[in-house]
């Protein structure tokens, strides 16, 4: 029978990574404001106590963690303190990430080495860090920031579009590994989203016109915008709360529309 608590995070202990900012901190707000315990890490110290600053500010008292999400002991040092501290997790999402835009054939190995690290072995990292406590509680929520570009492909982008379809099928075998366990694994991917890293592509040009790619891009969403981090928020709850207890191995595209859509004819 429906219940409105079951989208409640009440006492659940989150860890968001990378939530400092942007669309890991619009996600591990809603889940406060959900009743959600909140924990993040940042790859600095500075970068931490920032986020913990803009935490308080929106009145969230927020547990910041210094820690590289590729590093395996410095992953579960983290969990371990956590559990200490705070709780064994209950809801992990895996949002730090990078991107480098750079054409294939000019990318060296090295770039490309470091956006599948972050992007594709971190979450592996730190779901593996957090499954046995899940296992040994009895419940879990893993949610995996993937991407349209785990569907499609795009000039410059050759590493991300990789590691973000790795990170779909890895979504599906966590889902298929652990299932039994009350574990369920979902991915979000969002659409463009206006976010510090996306700035550079919404720029004016100088003559007060709008950027190539913002314009190629409000084309091609159904929607006509660019998105925000809080059109993540909605998804991420349901995906985190027992609302979605039958609901794993699931990619749910928060994009305005793009992938249905072929396009306007020139």
């Amino acid at each position: 029978m429906f219940d409105p608590q079951d989208f409640r995070l009440d006492g659940k202990v989150a860890l968001v990574t990378g939530a400092s900012y942007g669309i890991g901190f619009a996600i591990a707000s809603a889940f406060a404001k959900a009743g959600a315990v909140i924990c993040f890490n940042d790859i600095n110290e500075e970068k931490t106590e920032n986020g913990i600053k803009a935490y308080r500010e929106a009145g969230i008292e927020a547990h910041g963690y210094v820690c590289n999400v590729c590093d395996e002991e410095q992953v579960q040092k983290m969990v371990a303190q956590i559990e200490e501290e705070v709780g064994t997790i209950d809801i992990l999402v895996n949002n730090a990430g990078i991107i480098k835009r750079i054409p294939m054939v000019e990318m060296s190995a090295a770039d490309f080495r470091q956006v599948i690290d972050v992007d594709l072995n971190a979450p592996f990292i730190v779901s593996k860090a957090v499954i046995p406590g899940m296992i040994k509680k009895g419940h879990g929520k893993i949610i995996n920031i993937c991407s349209m570009m785990s569907e499609l492909g795009r000039e410059t982008v050759s590493a991300y579009a990789a590691a973000k379809g790795g990170l779909k099928m890895l979504t599906r075998n966590i889902c298929s590994e652990y299932g039994g366990a009350n574990i369920q694994c979902n991915g979000i991917g969002p659409g463009y989203i206006a976010t510090p890293q996306t700035a550079p592509l919404r720029e004016r040009q100088a003559d007060g016109s709008r950027h190539p790619f913002d314009q190629f891009i409000v084309a091609k969403t159904p929607a006509a915008r660019w998105g925000t981090p809080e059109d993540l928020q909605g998804p991420a709850v349901f995906l985190a709360s027992d609302a979605s207890n039958f609901v794993n191995g699931h990619i749910l595209y928060v994009d305005g529309g793009i992938l249905a859509y072929i396009g306007k004819q020139p």
